[in-house]
């Protein structure tokens, strides 16, 4: 299995911070955002290698900091050559030049790197092997304000999503989905197919809502907490509450 970092954004709310510098290196204490999330994930037996997807700008500054961890797994950095937001490829056609770059073809696990998580994402890969089918996370989200603004699902009883909507008026449910995706080898011609069929290319919850409509996929409820870092507040407040842990 493969772990694909989706870091190719220019992560523009952020201001000054993230001008010539990437949102998932910043730190947070003695660690990076990335550093966080991938100190969990190397450890997990099925993955192989981390692929990190970026963009020509902050290309040469991933570069030197796989130079600088120490992972048990391979560290292979992507540039997806663009060099501003507005010509930026989308998350869904950086995910693709990475499987057609590298030949990919493994099951994957797709990240954002833009969040803290209090999880191990073995939990996840086990759910994964367990389904025997591609997979979403999902949490319960009880704001229907917040729900507007994220992608929502309606599973069944065995956690099988059979709809899911991109920022709905009007939610079917309280599931929410973090961007944190299993694609099964199996499903991965759908994948590479995907955006020449209609999926929409910006968040990575396009190709979810996509694959829901073409393939069986589960959904794995979080056992914990997240922390997503979408701003200046909320990377300070990141800082100060977890930045001594």
């Amino acid at each position: 299995m493969k772990n694909i970092v989706i870091a190719a954004g220019y992560a523009t709310r952020l201001g000054e911070l993230t001008r010539n510098f990437p949102k998932p290196l910043l730190k947070i204490g003695n660690n990076t955002i990335l550093g966080r999330m991938l100190d969990d994930i190397d450890t997990i037996d099925a993955i192989d290698e981390h692929i990190i997807i970026t963009n020509h700008r902050f290309a040469e500054i991933f570069e030197q900091w796989s130079r600088e961890v120490h992972y048990t797994k391979p560290v292979t950095i992507v540039d997806d050559w663009t060099e501003t937001n507005e010509t930026r490829l989308g998350a869904v056609c950086d995910l693709l030049f990475a499987m057609e770059k590298l030949s990919i073809d493994d099951d994957l696990l797709v990240v954002a790197a833009d969040n803290l998580l209090f999880f191990s994402f073995q939990e996840f890969v086990d759910f994964a092997r367990e389904k025997q089918t591609s997979c979403i996370m999902c949490h319960e989200q009880p704001s229907i304000e917040k729900l507007q603004r994220t992608g929502v699902i309606v599973v069944d009883e065995n956690m099988r999503v059979l709809n899911m909507e991109e920022k709905p008026q009007v939610p079917k449910s309280h599931w929410a989905v973090p961007p944190f995706y299993i694609y099964q080898k199996k499903d991965l011609e759908l994948v590479r197919h995907s955006v020449e069929n209609g999926c929409g290319k910006d968040a990575p919850g396009n190709l979810a809502h996509y694959m829901v409509e073409h393939t069986t996929m589960h959904a794995w409820p979080m056992t914990a907490g997240r922390f997503d870092i979408g701003s200046l507040d909320t990377y300070y407040e990141a800082v100060e509450k977890y930045g001594k842990n």
